[in-house]
This record gives C-alpha cells, structure tokens and sequence, in this order.
C-alpha cells in the first residue's frame, strides 16, 4: 500500500488523499484550496497525478474543501465511480452547483471589468454548471452507515458516521489477500459530540493507520450550552443598541444549528418573540429542506420532534431570502434583525454586503460561530482588523465583534483524542488538515502510536 497526500496538508482546507492498494488507486475527497488569493490559485493547478487512472473517490462529507474541485477532476479525465452516503450525495450536488454557479458569476464580472480596462484575455471559470452536471453523472453507489461496500477482490471501504455535518463519514478502507489483513482509516471531519441536532461520532473499532484531521487539536471548546448563552447575550445587547446582528454562516449545519438554538430562544423567552430572522441564503435554505429529509443522521430527540409535527429549525419571524431582491431588502433595516448568511469564513456570497452595512455600525454585531482559515476576510475581522477591504471600499470595523466557538462542527483537542482513542490497534497516525501549531500541539497528545504531520506532495509506504 502507498499513501500520499495532496491536500489540507499542514493546512486546513483543500482535502485530498490518495490510497493505491491491489492495482487500484483511491482518492479520499477532493477538496477547493480556500483562504488566500495564492491558494485560490492552486485550484487550476495541475493535479499530481493522473485523474484518469484513480477508480474510485470515496467522499467524507458535502463541505467544499472535500468535494468543490471534482467537476475539475471530472473535466480533466476522472471516469471512475464517486461513492458517499445518501446525504452526502444530496448536499454535494447543491454545493456544487452553487460553486460553479458563483464562478460563472465572478467571471462574467471580470470580463466586464476587463474590457472596461481594455484588457484582452479573458478569465475563464475553474468549473461551469455543465461541467458540475457532467462530474455528478460518476456518483455511483450510496453508502451507509456501518454497511460493508466491496470495492475489488479483497478490498473494501465501511464508512461510519462522522457526527460533522448531515451525511458525514469517516471511512475505513481494509485490504485482505495472502492470509493478512490490513486496514487504513481517514477520519473526514469528526464533529463535536452534544450538540442538538445530529449525533455525536460514530468510533469505527479498530484500524492500523489513521488518517486524522486536527483542526482545533490545539484548543478546547466553551460548552454548547454556555456557547448558547453567549449568543443569547450578544443578540440581546445589539438590540438593546438598535442594531442588527450579522452571523456568517456555512450553509452545511451551521445554518441549521443556529436556526434551532433561534427557536428555542424564542421559546424559552431568551429572545424576543418580534426578531426578525433573515436566513440569505438559497443554498442553506435548500440544505435545510434536505436536513428535513435524512433523519437517520439525527439525533433522536429531533428525529421525535420532526415526527410529532415539530419543526424545531423554524423560527416565529423567520424570512427565507433566496431571490437577490429579497436579500438587498434586508439593508433597509437598520436594527432588530439576525442576519444569517454565507459563506462562513466571508470569502465570499451575500455576507459581504452584509458586512459592508453593518460594520462601521457600533450599534450592530457581527458574531462568528465557526472557523475562519488564515487569509480569509473572517480571520481579519476576528484578528482585530480596524479596516477591511470590501467591494473596492476600505470599511472601518466598529461594531462588536464576537467569537463563539461552541457552536463548531468540529471536534476540540480533548474530543479528538477520545475519538483517537477508542479505536484499537493504531500504529501509526497522519495529521492532516489543521494549521502546524495546532498540528503539533495535538501530535504531543497522541501517545501508543507513531504521529507524521506530511507535506503537501508527500507519500508513503505503509
């Protein structure tokens, strides 16, 4: 077996793996590069290998840093099959339409720009939405949870719930010939365990190799219910200011989570019953229709709520803004409202407007529920940023900036180590997709087996 690593490698996003095994050649999910204008670049770039020659992509979740670069795949020569759970499946297709939907977009705008600056060469979009109908056609087989899925002659993939977003797995691949066995488990992203709406990780038992993601290996989570709390107070506080409330948002459970935690403010008086919620986005309004449909990845307590007639994702005053028009109403409103949009780390999408009129505001507050990668507008502004670039405009950030980071998707450095733990028989584990401090912190942690942090490009034999 050789292992070799090709994304989200001393890094967070742009996942990417690829496991050759018995003449076959697997490609653990093939992620969008975010951040940076420089990593943004490295989408285009060749890939380093041949896409041709991979059979299968086995995909963890619907988050574009594990799936937004496989129309590119497709396009460049990917025939094999493309194999996730149901909800994955379902999640990955608005995803990628919206993504080549947003490149076609930008780039009708820099054509436009160019022209005006005489410019000749004109840009050309990563994907477009053919290319993002061309590559769903290779999605093949559903996977579920915990169900063996035979991939060749001694080779087979089980994926078990990974508890991050609906649909998410960690996938352990096993290869079996000459009378031994071998097994090589990538963790996707491990959610956090508590949380409302789905349930916590599933520990896939044994592995000898563990590919394992360490996004905040260095850090601990506040506790949901404190986390909860905190933005009860922060909403609270804008209102009593006469501001709004801005929330970036990934569409892909964060929406949905937060609209919970909403509705039970309103229910349990934490939050005035007249708040206007905006929900600008029409990929999490389609991504909460399918949170809807796929209960077996709930948690029981809302798998009983939606089937007694409540709808715990609904708000009293909740707007869905899927028409432009809609959102740019939403600017009128000078305080009062929660305003939920993407995409989370504000790199681009309807959050920016946003922030655009809600930033120089000390009334208003923006407030962060997830991560925000190095080089990203999110990042700024929770660095301290006194100013940020925003369509062409330099504006100040004068309004409460607040950072909760109990509502994260993913697992902290005490949940990643019980995680790690439970499953017997390691030898040796690859950290992948996190910055190198919080890398390295976690890998001090990591005790009983052999710990590598690879490089971008780097392979191994196992």
């Amino acid at each position: 077996m050789k292992l070799s690593f090709h994304g989200a490698d001393r890094a967070v996003t742009g996942s990417c793996h690829l496991l050759e095994c018995l003449d076959r050649r697997i490609l653990i999910d093939c992620g969008m590069f975010q951040g940076s204008r420089e990593l943004a670049d490295e989408n285009g770039a060749a890939f380093d290998f041949d896409p041709a020659a991979i059979d299968y992509v086995l995909l963890t979740h619907a988050h574009l840093d594990h799936c937004g670069r496989l129309p590119l795949f497709a396009k460049r020569g990917f025939r094999g099959e493309v194999i996730a759970t149901s909800a994955t499946r379902e999640l990955t297709r608005l995803v990628l339409v919206d993504a080549a939907h947003l490149q076609e977009e930008e780039t009708r705008r820099q054509v436009h720009q160019g022209k005006r600056r005489g410019e000749e060469d004109a840009p050309r979009p990563l994907y477009t939405i053919v290319d993002t109908l061309n590559c769903l056609d290779r999605f093949g087989r559903t996977a579920e949870y915990e169900e063996v899925v035979e991939l060749a002659p001694g080779l087979r993939a089980t994926f078990f719930d990974a508890g991050h977003i609906l649909g998410s797995a960690s996938i352990r691949i096993e290869v079996s010939g000459g009378g031994t066995s071998r097994s090589v488990l990538f963790s996707g992203d491990i959610g956090s365990s508590g949380h409302p709406l789905l349930r916590s990780p599933a520990p896939p038992g044994r592995a000898d190799f563990i590919i394992m993601e360490s996004t905040y290996g260095d850090r601990l989570h506040r506790s949901f219910g404190d986390s909860t709390e905190e933005l009860y107070e922060a909403i609270s506080n804008a209102f009593a200011r006469g501001g709004n409330v801005v929330i970036p948002t990934f569409a892909l459970e964060r929406a949905q989570e937060i609209l919970y935690v909403l509705h039970q403010g309103v229910e349990r008086s934490r939050l005035p019953p007249a708040a206007q919620v905006f929900l600008d986005s029409p990929m999490a309004i389609s991504a909460t229709e399918i949170f809807q449909r796929h209960t077996e990845c709930l948690d029981p307590d809302a798998v009983r709520m939606f089937r007694q007639g409540q709808d715990p994702l609904h708000v009293q005053n909740l707007h869905m803004a899927r028409e432009t028009a809609d959102s740019i109403a939403i600017n009128r409103i000078t305080g009062g409202a929660i305003i939920m949009a993407g995409s989370g780390m504000c790199t681009g999408g309807r959050i920016r407007h946003h922030l655009r009129q809600n930033l120089w505001r000390r009334e208003s507050a923006v407030i962060f529920v997830g991560f925000a990668a190095s080089g990203t507008l999110a990042r700024q502004i929770i660095d301290g940023a006194h100013y940020v670039r925003l369509f062409d405009e330099d504006i100040p950030v004068r309004s409460s900036i607040h950072t909760i980071n109990g509502f994260s998707a993913h697992a902290d450095q005490r949940e990643l180590l019980a995680w790690h733990g439970r499953i017997t028989g390691c030898e040796r584990t690859f950290l992948v997709h996190g910055e190198e401090p919080a890398m390295k912190e976690l890998a001090d942690h990591l005790h009983g087996c052999r710990v590598d942090i690879p490089r971008l490009g780097e392979g191994y034999d196992l």
